[in-house]
């Protein structure tokens, strides 16, 4: 397949195949490469009916002396691992997601993108019930599969500036409920607002707590993170935010650039406070908002074409570490093939 590695979007492309294994008696199979994009499952499996599915999702770089790596898909195994924990599934230890995933790059290296284009391998690995079910209850059989595809920027424009809706008529994910599992149902939960929001010309929107509907929660498909004139990272603490391994790097590199960094509740009545505010995880990186629509009230930040200089000093500095362009201090790449 000729592909333009400049002009990618971010959908799914056909590719060699994925990797799959399944859990049945107690116990996981070995890892298969299958070709066939089709599952075959049965008409009474508990994902289809009682939502026991969950994914994560990570890339592979190709870097500039031509290795490929995935980056820190550890951190990623660990997060399914929690989440199947909330959704009373059985989960692949660390070793097995890391080894699949290293499988399904493995199987198709020539749809890792050249590096300069700026386009990445998405993994998307993926884990649901299987067993037949009719009565509610966990299901006792898994399949576990990764699937890959080469991407684009998650935003046409990419690293530009994007204007986000505050939405309060709807909640992604209830108080105690299941907001930190990457959970299938939660994306489904978000898709009327962020439908909504597309018809008034927000490309993004920003969801609420779900309890007081006073503090930020997190962005349809993201964390939130802002940068104070002060010198702080903050980002909102709550049990009903999916925790972002993007923006746990960010993190640590913002610590290194001597911004506080600061994990707390964030009043909506507060984004006035910041400089500059973003959206932040695997697919954008960062997405800079230049402004936030919150009821009568618009909060703005920087120019609208142009990134704030914190945030994309941030941007390129994941960037760098991922495609290999700077050094790995922390030990988060895993290279295809020699790990």
């Amino acid at each position: 397949m000729q592909l333009d590695w400049n002009n990618l979007g971010f959908q799914y492309l056909p590719t060699n195949g994925h990797v799959q294994c399944d859990y049945a008696n107690g116990e996981w199979g070995p890892l298969k490469c299958e070709t066939e994009p089709h599952l075959s499952i049965h008409i009474a499996a508990n994902c289809l009916h009682y939502g026991q599915a969950i994914f994560e999702g990570l890339k592979a770089f190709r870097t500039r002396d031509d290795r490929v790596v995935l980056f820190r898909p550890e951190a990623n195994a660990r997060r399914m691992q929690l989440s199947a924990e909330r959704l009373c599934m059985e989960a692949p230890s660390t070793e097995r997601f890391v080894a699949a995933c290293i499988a399904a790059v493995n199987r198709n290296l020539e749809f890792v993108p050249p590096h300069g284009t700026g386009a990445s391998m998405y993994l998307r690995p993926l884990l649901i019930g299987t067993e037949p079910m009719i009565g509610i209850n966990a299901s006792s059989t898994y399949t576990f599969l990764v699937l890959v595809t080469p991407v684009g920027p998650y935003y046409k424009d990419g690293f530009q500036p994007v204007e986000a809706l505050v939405m309060l008529d709807y909640d992604r994910a209830a108080p105690h409920g299941m907001g930190r599992a990457k959970a299938a149902g939660n994306y489904a939960a978000s898709l009327l607002p962020g439908v909504l929001g597309k018809k008034k010309g927000f490309p993004i929107i920003l969801f609420a707590d779900p309890k007081e509907n006073k503090y930020v929660d997190e962005f349809g498909t993201s964390n939130f993170i802002g940068i104070t004139a002060q010198g702080e990272y903050k980002t909102p603490e709550s049990s009903s935010i999916l925790q972002s391994v993007t923006n746990d790097s960010l993190q640590t590199l913002a610590g290194e650039m001597n911004l506080n960094v600061i994990r707390a509740p964030i009043a909506l009545d507060s984004l006035d406070r910041f400089r500059e505010v973003g959206a932040c995880g695997t697919a954008a990186v960062i997405t800079p908002i230049h402004a936030i629509h919150y009821g009568e009230r618009v909060f703005r930040y920087g120019e609208r074409n142009v990134a704030g200089p914190t945030l994309s000093r941030l941007y390129k500095a994941l960037q760098a570490v991922q495609y290999g362009d700077a050094p790995d201090k922390h030990g988060w790449l895993v290279e295809v093939g020699n790990a």
